[in-house]
């Protein structure tokens, strides 16, 4: 099934995307101001809506139609400082959780998130949150700026006890005081690891919800981000994580983020959104 509505995730006619009928609600944050090498992630949801539209709905994997439940595409929020986008995206998080809507939100920068992992925490009871990134992201400041995307995750610490980091590859020392080292997945560590999805399910709670930062891809698949680092996870063990999650977890919601769309090269932006509906299948097969 295809169609030409190139404003929704998937290219849905109105009978799978109308809110009321929708399960899942899109909502992209085009916000990009503190981006510390390559600018373009406002660039992102866009990119990754419109590459959604030449999707293959029917996912064989799960033998599974989820576009059926209902996708609705929200209009974006727009912002001027970090504060009021987080705020923003909190507040309107909340309205959709509170009407019973599986969120799935579309940065923009990894600072979009903040606004709804602190809705989602505010909503789920023992919710751990799952941090899939090539950085840590634990810095308490960076280039003044606390609301940096670097300091994202530092920030998280704030209202989550249990966060679980995946594909970490680079970092800065002042940050090794702030991490709990059993709580931290190295990418090299998995490569030497045959249970390390398991290890990783294992530490999370009840509800989990899941941050996805591009670039814990490899740049061979993923070379459409702000802070590409070599040595990143592939596509099928991606999956194979974020699937025995799925299994074993509630997933209450997730993000991705950090595309910076490459003119000429739309193959990262359409993985992007392939990412996007079979974490959606996992999550409602």
């Amino acid at each position: 099934m295809k169609s030409k509505h190139i404003h929704n995730f998937g290219g849905l006619p109105a009978e799978h995307s109308d809110y009321k009928k929708s399960k899942t609600v899109i909502l992209p944050v085009p916000f990009d101001r503190t981006s510390s090498w390559i600018r373009g992630s406002a660039g992102g949801p866009e990119a990754i809506i419109r590459a959604s539209t030449n999707m293959e709905l029917y996912d064989i994997e799960t033998d599974s139609e989820v576009y059926k439940k209902g996708i609705h595409t929200s209009d974006e929020i727009l912002a001027g400082s970090s504060r009021q986008m987080i705020g923003k995206v909190r507040k309107k998080v909340a309205n959709l959780l509170n009407d019973g809507k599986f969120v799935v939100v579309l940065g923009g920068e990894h600072t979009v998130s903040l606004g709804s992992m602190t809705a989602h925490a505010g909503h789920f009871s023992n919710m751990s949150i799952l941090h899939l990134d090539a950085h840590s992201d634990m810095r308490d400041s960076y280039e003044g700026n606390k609301y940096s995307h670097a300091c994202v995750m530092a920030r998280a610490k704030e209202f989550a006890e249990n966060i679980i980091s995946v594909g970490i590859r680079s970092m800065a020392s002042c940050e090794l005081g702030t991490i709990r080292k059993e709580n931290i997945f190295y990418a090299d560590d998995i490569r030497r690891s045959r249970d390390w999805i398991e290890r990783v399910t294992e530490r999370l709670s009840g509800n989990v919800y899941i941050t996805i930062d591009l670039d814990v891809l490899d740049p061979s698949i993923m070379p459409s981000t702000g802070t590409p680092e070599p040595g990143g996870l592939l596509w099928y063990e991606t999956l194979d994580l974020l699937r025995h999650v799925s299994e074993k977890i509630n997933i209450v919601g997730f993000d991705v983020v950090e595309l910076c769309p490459l003119k000429g090269n739309p193959a990262p932006d359409f993985l992007a959104a392939k990412l996007i509906y079979k974490v959606l299948s996992f999550k409602f097969v």
